[in-house]
């Protein structure tokens, strides 16, 4: 028998001192094409750089005039151009904007070269947020990589970088900042971490995902296998019985949830235009999928919810993030169930993880109870890592996210908060946001991911710090004026020590009323997570 068999490919080969270079971009063609001159300055300073040490950069896959951009826009185009790289190649992936990671990690996880990752220090588009979920996705499958970014790509520590991995294969970052947790003593902490922990493990928790794998964030997915242990568990949801349940609530009852607002301080910069302003239609679709998402988490029972958006969403219905804010604080507007005889979650956040990110999820469970058994507000938020530049002599972060983050952390609360129109390049069915400056105080930051096939935690202390207007100003012109911003100090721990290290595109944090707070929160939340069978790792200027 004669049977017809695959053709087998060319075995290719690199030339020497010859790196391939790929560039993964957006699913939205809008998002790609408006990004690409940033895309194209990146690119030529990487060039430039690797020229400098006698290396040759060639651009594994080429610009596509008809759709205005050269990015790997799928992971099938992914596949493609893997198909033309030598498989021992040494492989850079350039990122200059937000980047969907699984349009190139299936050609990672197989690429027999060294991996270099490498971002412009930038915040005017995204690409250091979307370096690091790249980042964090190779993390979880064990691919080993290298990493990098540059203002310019002509400074000491990116032009060493570069020399230390076309010498070696790999760049050695500093990481003196972290340590493992010790034994602590006994303290009233230590009694509240293990509690909340033992409590998770007999009474178990669920968290509803409203769809897997937003926005492409393979690292966002933790297995069951890994998430049940904890006491916590999945109730997978989709989002088209969030659009039906949006269907169902009575214009009233959101025009009643924007009037609670309004009446508490909140304003909204509203327009006529649909394809460009925030228009009042929009606002109450927003705050119908507030209402509908509390019904269906309490149809179900949840602890925990989860809106993808990002995919899907987007196309037929405004954006959740007003919906997720809310949903986060203490305080808002009130929702009774169907029939109207209970009022749902009262008085407590229905903890809401942005994008879907399920290491999120786990983080702000335990985050609300230990914040609650404390006596603290509960109200907990992720943060894109978005930029940072130095302000009178320290590093100031910028910390923004389209959505999640709750009126309490603002200055000023609900008067604080303005909702603006979020980008249509993104964001086509229009929809606000709830904007405003991070109020100053002292935070407990973290980040739990997947590493070595196990769950990790990353945790540290810093300040939001209060900026002069004009400069706050400054760095919302440079990034997305339409997003809440976070003025972030990491205690102890550099920018580049904390790019190297952060295995997520996105951060955890929570606030506390005074550092001897922070630091004794940090140790109950530290110990929950160790009694899970976590591995946790401090960062920073920790005091336990």
């Amino acid at each position: 028998m004669t049977y017809r068999l695959p053709e087998s490919r060319p075995q290719l080969s690199a030339p020497p001192r010859t790196a391939y270079l790929i560039a993964s971009g957006d699913l939205r063609p809008a998002a790609n094409a408006a990004g690409w001159p940033t895309q194209e300055a990146l690119e030529k300073g990487v060039t430039e750089a690797f020229a400098r040490l006698g290396w040759t950069v060639r651009r594994a896959h080429p610009y596509d005039p008809d759709k205005g951009h050269g990015f790997i826009d799928s992971q099938r185009a992914g596949l493609e151009v893997f198909k033309a790289i030598p498989p021992q190649a040494p492989l850079i992936v350039a990122e200059a904007v937000w980047q969907y990671s699984h349009h190139v990690l299936a050609g990672l996880r197989t690429h027999e070269g060294p991996v270099l990752t490498v971002a412009n220090f930038d915040g005017t588009w995204p690409g250091l947020v979307g370096l690091l979920g790249v980042n964090a996705g190779m993390t979880k499958m064990d691919r080993e990589y290298s990493t990098t970014w540059s203002v310019d790509f002509t400074d000491d520590f990116f032009l060493e970088g570069l020399r230390e991995w076309t010498e070696t294969g790999r760049i050695t970052h500093d990481s003196s900042h972290v340590r493992p947790l010790p034994e602590l003593p006994e303290s009233p902490e230590r009694t509240l971490g293990a509690a909340i922990a033992g409590q998770l493990r007999r009474d178990k928790a669920i968290i509803g995902v409203f769809d897997e794998g937003c926005m492409g964030m393979y690292n966002a997915i933790i297995d069951d296998e890994l998430l049940n242990p904890l006491g916590i568990y999945k109730e997978r949801l989709s989002q088209s019985a969030l659009y039906a349940e949006m269907l169902r609530v009575p214009d009233e009852e959101a025009d009643a949830a924007r009037a609670w607002l309004e009446q508490a301080g909140m304003t909204f910069a509203t327009g006529t235009d649909e394809a460009t302003e925030l228009t009042d239609r929009q606002i109450r679709e927003q705050l119908k999928m507030y209402i509908a998402a509390l019904r269906i988490a309490d149809d179900f029972g949840l602890d925990s919810v989860g809106i993808q958006y990002q995919q899907g969403l987007k196309d037929l219905t405004p954006a959740s993030d007003l919906a997720e804010g809310l949903l986060n604080n203490v305080q808002r507007p009130q929702v009774t169930s169907r029939d109207g005889s209970r009022v749902l979650y009262e008085g407590r956040p229905l903890p809401h993880f942005n994008e879907a990110d399920e290491g999120v999820a786990v983080d702000a469970l335990i985050t609300h109870r230990i914040w609650t058994a404390m006596g603290l507000d509960p109200a907990t938020t992720l943060h894109d890592v978005r930029w940072g530049e130095e302000y009178e002599g320290r590093f100031v972060w910028v910390w923004e996210i389209s959505g999640s983050v709750p009126p309490s952390h603002l200055t000023g609360g609900y008067a604080g908060a303005v909702s603006w129109r979020q980008n249509p390049v993104y964001f086509p069915a229009g929809g606000g946001t709830i904007k405003g400056v991070s109020k100053p105080g002292e935070i407990v930051w973290s980040r739990l991911y997947i590493a070595g096939g196990g769950l990790h935690l990353d945790i540290g202390r810093g300040s939001v710090v209060e900026l002069p207007a004009e400069e706050t100003e400054r760095r919302w012109a440079a990034t997305n004026p339409e997003w809440p911003i976070a003025h972030v100090v990491t205690h102890g721990v550099s920018r580049d020590q904390f790019m190297a290290r952060h295995k997520a595109n996105h951060a955890q944090l929570a606030y506390a009323p005074d550092a001897a707070t922070a630091d004794a929160a940090l140790v109950a939340k530290a110990v929950a997570f160790q009694e899970l069978g976590v591995t946790v790792h401090l960062c920073g200027e920790v005091r336990v």
